[in-house]
């Protein structure tokens, strides 16, 4: 018993051996770089140390964390390399967590609407029945379009296409910027999530709702008019393009407004016109040639003259021009909006 006491006061502690008996390298870069042994050192920084010194020399290497300190995990089996640690915190996600995370963004974006579903879906749906109503109502009898189709029958498609749209682009742009205000887009900003995983999660969501919007105004105005369905396939088709697109422009007025004033203006000055002058109230063979051009500019005129061809089988213009020319317009807003949210345009400060 006497030797108990002399042996632990006298002994140095042993350096730990590295595993699969190499050497000792991972005291020899405790020793080295942080100046004295294991004992005298931190119990990360020692952990950390012999983590990179004991990593198998068959290829696998673990990576550095970043500069502000990242945490490094054992090196998982079977060949696979850890990633590079995230440029916000330092740590080394594994790769299955990041679609996960998309999903739980996707899903937290459809519930942020769903729970004020009565605002956000049974607002424009009333507000689709309204205008049914007056226009309905007062051009029912002196307006006859493509020869055949009543102004009822032909007033359905283009207020469920505006519905859709403009309710795509409010479900993005308006969680953008509440989140920018209120302070909690940090939270996202802090997790694992790449730019395509945000634009997926808004986009996808904003289709969600516009497409619910679609069918609870198409379930109400069919009363009014009922159109045929002679193309089906082509409803389906720009419905889900005419939402991608303005979810995705949503994202760029988030992104790019800093207060409700100027997410107003961008609505007010830029979708609402472009949505209005597309041909929804009207078809565009009975404007004067000139506005018949200037409608041809128009993106949105393809987006609901292609969605009226799928219930009628008549439109102003090709359906396969209008799919071209709404599926350019998608790639390219689609390619700012990624961009946008890839360099962290607003949102990093």
């Amino acid at each position: 018993m006497s030797d108990l006491p002399r042996a632990l006061g006298s002994e140095e502690p042993s350096p730990l051996p590295s595993p699969g008996g190499r050497g000792s390298k991972a005291t020899q870069l405790g020793t080295s770089d942080r100046g004295g042994s294991p004992a005298e050192q931190g119990p990360r920084d020692w952990l950390c140390q012999t983590a990179g010194a004991a990593a198998p020399s068959g290829g696998r290497e673990l990576r550095e964390a970043n500069d502000r300190g990242g945490d490094i995990p054992a090196a998982p089996s079977g060949g696979r390399e850890l990633r590079e640690a995230s440029d916000r915190g330092g740590h080394i996600h594994r790769g299955g967590s990041s679609f996960s995370g998309c999903q739980t963004l996707f899903r937290k974006e459809v519930m942020r609407f769903w729970k004020v579903g009565f605002q956000t879906v049974g607002a424009p749906v009333l507000t689709a029945v309204l205008y049914m109503l007056i226009f309905g109502h007062v051009l029912q009898d002196k307006v006859l379009v493509y020869g055949t189709v009543s102004y009822s029958a032909f007033l359905v498609p283009g207020l469920v296409m505006m519905s859709v749209l403009q309710n795509a682009f409010a479900n993005s742009s308006s969680s953008l910027i509440q989140s920018k205000i209120m302070g909690s887009l940090v939270f996202v900003l802090l997790s694992p999530l790449s730019h395509w995983h945000w634009f997926f999660a808004y986009v996808g969501s904003s289709v969600v709702r516009g497409l619910l919007v679609g069918v609870g105004v198409f379930a109400v105005t069919v009363f009014f008019g009922q159109p045929a369905f002679d193309a089906p396939l082509w409803i389906g088709v720009f419905a889900i393009l005419g939402a991608s697109l303005l979810g995705a422009m949503g994202v760029i007025a988030g992104l790019w407004s800093e207060k409700f004033d100027q997410m107003a203006a961008f609505q007010n000055f830029v979708i609402m016109p472009m949505t209005f002058l597309s041909g929804v109230f009207y078809s565009i063979h009975s404007l004067p040639p000139f506005w018949q051009q200037v409608s041809h500019l128009n993106p949105f005129f393809y987006m609901i003259d292609g969605f009226r061809y799928g219930f009628f089988g008549v439109s102003d213009v090709s359906p396969w021009l209008s799919l071209a020319i709404v599926s350019m317009a998608l790639v390219f807003v689609s390619a700012i909006a990624v961009n946008m949210l890839r360099t962290g345009y607003k949102i990093r400060n």
